[in-house]
């Protein structure tokens, strides 16, 4: 199958499974909110993957190499089947508190979610375009060059900087507070595959130690 054939068919599965996920608990349809978080989904990532169909179609291939089957280190493949889970029930308990009216969370603080759901998934398209290196799974290619200039000067996961924005982002984006009950255990599942990954790219990657002692903080700046 062709890149963009390959690419429409999974995103197309992917809000599939996100809308099963979301109207199925809620019971109804009529849950706009979670119809205006897939709808920002959507855009904060088709149209970036369009440009880097066009541009950099390496780069997209490895951001669509993901899950626990594309991770060589059994450590990340537990993690990632754990971040798999906790976004899942992330959806789902969001879904049921707006069912059963659990938190009630005001419409601004609403679009303040999708806000930070197409800021998350923005920086993380961001980091690919400047690295096309930068794969869903955690690996070290032939010929890999280490990038250390645009976002990468700032943190050394940016990427992982755009997940934790989405995680915040997308329970308030779907009218829950009762599901940042997943936000600790995804920190802690996010700074288990970082720590094992720096290991991975000190060992690996040429010039990486030296840059952990020019960039400091690993995903926000003067926290960690």
């Amino acid at each position: 199958m062709k890149p963009f054939g390959k690419g429409l068919l999974s995103a197309s599965l992917g809000l599939l499974a996100f809308g099963l996920l979301l109207f199925v608990p809620a019971g109804t349809l009529h849950y706009w909110q979670a119809w205006v978080f897939l709808a920002v989904f959507a855009v904060s990532t088709w149209i970036p993957s369009i440009y880097l169909l066009r541009t950099n179609p390496a780069a997209l291939q490895r951001r669509m190499r993901a899950g626990p089957l594309a991770e060589s280190r059994p450590l990340q493949r537990l993690v990632i089947t754990a971040v798999f889970v906790c976004s899942a029930a992330t959806l789902v308990l969001s879904a049921l508190d707006h069912r059963f009216g659990w938190s009630v969370v005001p419409t601004p603080v609403c679009l303040l979610g999708d806000a930070l759901v197409a800021i998350g998934l923005g920086v993380a398209m961001v980091v690919v375009i400047q690295n096309g290196y930068a794969a869903a799974n955690v690996t070290v290619e032939a010929g890999q060059t280490l990038v250390s200039t645009g976002l990468y000067g700032w943190v050394r996961h940016p990427m992982y900087t755009g997940n934790v924005l989405l995680m915040i982002g997308t329970p308030l984006a779907l009218d829950s507070y009762w599901g940042l009950a997943f936000l600790l255990p995804g920190l802690a599942l996010l700074v288990l595959r970082i720590r094992d990954e720096e290991r991975l790219l000190t060992a690996e990657l040429s010039g990486y130690r030296e840059y952990t002692e020019k960039v400091n903080y690993r995903l926000f700046p003067y926290l960690w």
